[in-house]
């Protein structure tokens, strides 16, 4: 049996911790868009420094460990277009539901927050029914 398994789930004990020590350490929740989009609008002018150390790291991590994991199969696909309206259509999305998967999902589940779970639902189901449409009806990917 492959043991590609294990690196999701090493993968969601890393965010998982990522978001407690973010918690612990500075009483917010670690929302990806929310932290981006603090910088983006100016929202988050007074807690700049901690989202740009933040975002540095998830850019950074991944350069470093470039030597260590040198073939990655992320399984995307060729077409540049594809994955910029992804790209686009993922950051609508966080702005439209409040919030990402980091922040619903990990976050706000493990808080017990009906929001986190209807969010994350509704996450789920628009993925499923994405690839569906995307890959199986269209063949775009």
């Amino acid at each position: 049996m492959p043991m590609d398994w294990i690196w999701g789930l090493i993968g969601g004990a890393l965010i998982g911790t990522g978001g407690a020590v973010y918690l612990l350490g500075n009483g917010r929740i670690m929302g990806a868009s929310g932290i981006i989009g603090g910088l983006v609008d100016g929202s988050g002018r007074n807690t700049a420094v901690e989202r740009i150390v933040f975002l540095a790291g998830v850019v950074l991590l991944p350069v470093l460990l470039t030597p260590v994991y040198r073939s990655v199969d992320t399984h995307l696909t060729e077409n540049a277009l594809v994955l910029v309206a992804a790209g686009l259509l993922v950051g609508l999305g966080t702005r439209l539901a409040n919030g990402c998967t980091s922040g619903h999902g990990v976050c706000g589940m493990s808080r017990l927050s009906l929001r986190g779970f209807v969010a994350t639902l509704s996450y789920i189901l628009a993925g499923g029914l994405a690839v569906v449409l995307f890959r199986h009806v269209l063949g775009a990917i």
